[in-house]
Parts: structure tokens; sequence; C-alpha cells
């Protein structure tokens, strides 16, 4: 990646026209081909950008200036966009190697959750305990199979934010798990961090149980006895 400091204007043409005036902004030119101008303020999102693929040229205007073309390639969507910087003072100017990057892990999500319940079954109901995650059938894994404190089959689904979509997805799993004689009757628990009111009518209606997750809980950094309010 290239990080330039630089006073600079900046010209769009293209689906519509743009212009940034002379002023200071950071410009990055990242190894995949994209260029984007940033100013000190607006949070992430950059002033102005071209997504890859795109070429990027280096000149001189007749003035001496540095001015760099960034050109994307025409589509049949319309003509080429074009992105014209012309530099008055670099104030920095670097490149880095950043390597492969690995992805982002989001803390929370659906996986990391199934993993602390699997570790905790009665916090989704009293007495349930853990027969096996990921329990196999011909239309996809259940996320938790568990037995109540009567033996009883539940099958759970975990979402971090429960709609209506996932009650359906549930819904699917218990007609195809109550037609197998060694686990009938199966009913089943909604879990998630949040559940949509129109979710959770619709599994009441279907006789699927709601359980809102307390992530925070679950992980031991949140101990609800401790609160004040």
């Amino acid at each position: 990646m290239r990080l330039v400091v630089a006073r600079c204007q900046v010209d769009y043409a293209g689906r519509l026209t743009a212009h940034l005036p002379m002023a200071t902004r950071v410009i990055m030119l990242k190894s995949d081909g994209s260029v984007l101008v940033h100013s000190d303020g607006g949070s992430y999102k950059p002033l102005n950008w071209m997504s890859p693929p795109c070429t990027v040229r280096e000149g001189l205007t007749e003035d001496g200036a540095v001015e760099w073309t960034v050109t994307s390639r025409s589509t049949a969507k319309g003509p080429e966009d074009t992105l014209r910087i012309l530099v008055e003072e670099i104030l920095h100017d670097s490149s880095h190697d950043l390597g492969i990057d690995p992805g982002l892990r989001k803390d929370g999500v659906e996986k990391h959750l199934q993993e602390l319940l699997a570790e905790h079954p009665a916090t989704l109901a009293d007495g349930l305990t853990l027969v096996r995650r990921e329990f196999p059938t011909a239309i996809g894994p259940v996320d938790l199979m568990c037995r109540d404190g009567e033996g009883r089959s539940v099958a759970v689904e975990i979402k971090r934010r429960g709609e209506i979509d996932g009650v359906e997805q549930l819904t699917r799993y218990l007609e195809l798990l109550n037609r197998d004689p060694l686990l009938a009757p199966v009913r089943g628990i909604f879990a998630a961090q949040e559940i949509k009111p129109q979710a959770r009518v619709l599994a009441t209606d279907r006789g699927i149980s709601c359980a809102l997750v307390d992530y925070d809980a679950l992980r031991g950094m949140d101990d609800a006895e401790a609160r004040l309010f």
C-alpha cells in the first residue's frame, strides 16, 4: 500500500462529475488497484474513490505539478470513470507491504454463540443437556440437539438476530426430525441475542419456544447478580 498525505485537488468524471478543491488529504493507493481519498473527518468513508480493476498513471502537468490519473474499465453500464488528482505539495509518501490479511473474525457470531450454548445448554431451558452439536439431517445440520429434564428431544436453532427465516428453518428441521420414531416427539427452541416481534409471533404459533441469549453472561463477563440495576 502507498500512503500519501498531500495538498491536492480531485476531479471525478463518469456517470456524474464531482470536484474537491485544493486541500490537505490522505490518498491511499492499495495493491488491489483501488484508490481512496480521505479527509480528516467524515468517519471511515472516503471523499472519493475508485474501485478495482483500474489503472493509475502518474505524470506532470504543463506547470510541472504531479498529477495522477486513475481510470476504470468501461462496462456495459456506461463509459470509463476517471479520477484526476492534482498534487500541489506532498507532505508524506510511504509504501508498506501489509502481507496477506487473515480476514475479520467477528465476536459473537452464530458459531461462537453455538459453542457457548453447547457448554451451557441449561441457560436455554431448565434441565436441558447437550446430545450433539451440528446434528445431521437430510436438509442440513441442526445447531444443537438436546434432551430436556424428562428425556425428550429438543432441537435448538441459534441466530445472532432472530428473524422469520430462522423460524422457518427450524420448522423444517422439526418436521423432518419428528418423522424419526427414535427422536419423536421433538420440540424446538429458537435462540438469539435479539428476536424480532414477527419471528416471536410465528414461533409461538408453531409451538416453538423462544430464548434470548445474553452473550456477555455466557462469556462470564457480565454477572447479572452483581448488578445494582
